[in-house]
């Protein structure tokens, strides 16, 4: 979800927090890269979700790892550029992050009605927030987005029926939950 924020003109600084792969492109290809998910051609959207220290992200841009902490800010980043900005009703955005991946890779997920997986994020699609890596539950802080405001949050993330995160106000709660294994049909 990066590419819908930013471009290569982000990099001007040489921040390594913004060192990623594939790289940031010109404003033209990410206006390409929306104009594809507007109109249907792309399917859905994906998160690079490659966290690093901040030691490692700390280096040299030639020299720091590739890959930025997504995950976190996947729903705030479809959210700002596509439904805020008038390009996408909210369903369809949400089907992008959802239902479009869950159906690609032949899970049995991405929908919610009776007999579905109970996996649901509750959100609040108005809140505006400024990200900080340092706030930030991945033990990679390393966000591309650091000190920008976006818009819409997750406040809590139900796995298999159990709530396993919850913001409340500034407070985070977490309920250790071991990964299940998902087979795909893919």
């Amino acid at each position: 979800p990066h590419y819908l924020l930013l471009d290569d003109t982000a990099l001007e600084g040489y921040d390594s927090h913004k060192k990623m792969n594939p790289p940031l492109r010109e404003k033209s290809d990410q206006e390409a890269l929306v104009a594809a998910l507007v109109d249907g051609t792309l399917d859905c959207v994906a998160t690079d979700h490659a966290p690093h220290t901040e030691a490692e992200k700390q280096r040299e841009l030639a020299y720091a790892p590739f890959g930025v902490t997504g995950l976190e800010t996947s729903l705030a980043a479809v959210l700002t550029r596509l439904v805020h900005t008038g390009l996408m009703k909210l369903p369809a955005a949400l089907a992008l992050l959802t239902s479009r991946p869950a159906a690609i890779l032949g899970l049995d997920g991405g929908r919610l009605e009776a007999g579905a997986p109970a996996d649901l994020v509750l959100f609040d699609p108005e809140e505006a927030w400024t990200v900080r890596g340092a706030e930030m539950a991945s033990k990679g802080r390393n966000t591309a987005f650091e000190g920008m405001s976006l818009t819409g949050r997750v406040r809590a993330t139900v796995l298999g029926g159990q709530v396993v995160y919850a913001r409340e106000g500034e407070a985070e709660r977490f309920s250790p939950r071991p990964w299940r294994a998902v087979a795909s049909h893919a």
